[in-house]
């Protein structure tokens, strides 16, 4: 074999690995369309999964959320089994944008397992650049049919965002993202800070729905946002409209 043939070869070799790598990283280099031919065709999935659509998507969130509610959770996915499927690679139904807060853990919640949710969690369920950027991420390449922000009764982080709190660090970048909810929601009749919770919730999907990625797969009617409040005493989650 000649050098110049054993150089193409190197060369190729090269190109492969960089190319595996690019796509384990979930680099995306190429247009809109391309990455939605690219998502449907190279996702791994069950054939079942692979018939959902984004109401059907909803409504498995909002049965397991009634399985968690009413005691009769099922704990899906959740075997050595699963562990070994979904390491061969992801397909999540959904993704949720919740809130950091240790009492809204989403598979708990929803009654679901290992590879069936894209959780983003931040303190007020915001919508940063970063959240949004993993979310276009879980649907664009992932295939989530459906998101749900999910905000909560009692959310300090909106409360402190109400009480105009001065707080150290970062913290005060949170409360700022609020603080047009809290607006917003002034002079409503019922709780204030239920009222904020629930303006945030709607806020936080604008800002989603403001990205070109998410809004594209809208219009192709391969993605739906919607808002859930989460109802700390009880453990069901509403639909905000």
């Amino acid at each position: 074999m000649s050098i110049r043939n054993t150089q193409i070869n190197l060369s190729r070799r090269g190109l492969l690995k960089f190319s595996a790598g690019a796509i384990g990283t979930g680099v995306l280099t190429v247009g809109l369309s391309s990455n939605l031919l690219a998502a449907e065709k190279k996702a791994p999935a069950a054939p079942a999964e692979d018939e959902i659509n984004p109401d059907k998507a909803l409504q498995e969130l909002l049965d397991g959320n009634d399985r968690f509610v009413k005691s009769k959770r099922r704990n899906p996915h959740q075997t050595r089994s699963r562990l070994v499927e979904v390491a061969k690679g992801q397909k999540p139904f959904a993704s949720v944008l919740g809130c950091a807060d240790s009492r809204v853990p989403s598979e708990i919640v929803f009654d679901q397992g290992l590879g069936d949710l894209f959780v983003c969690r931040v303190a007020g369920n915001i919508a940063t650049p970063e959240e949004i950027g993993s979310l276009e991420f879980g649907s664009l390449v992932l295939g989530t049919k459906v998101i749900m922000v999910v905000g909560h009764e009692k959310c300090g982080a909106v409360d402190a965002a109400i009480k105009g709190a001065q707080v150290p660090g970062q913290i005060g970048s949170l409360l700022e993202a609020i603080k047009p909810s809290v607006e917003s929601s002034k002079g409503k009749s019922g709780d204030r800070l239920e009222n904020a919770c629930k303006a945030n919730i709607l806020a936080q999907i604008e800002k989603l729905k403001s990205s070109t990625v998410l809004s594209e797969l809208i219009k192709a009617e391969k993605l739906k946002i919607v808002g859930g409040y989460y109802d700390l005493d009880t453990g069901r989650i509403s639909l905000v409209n």
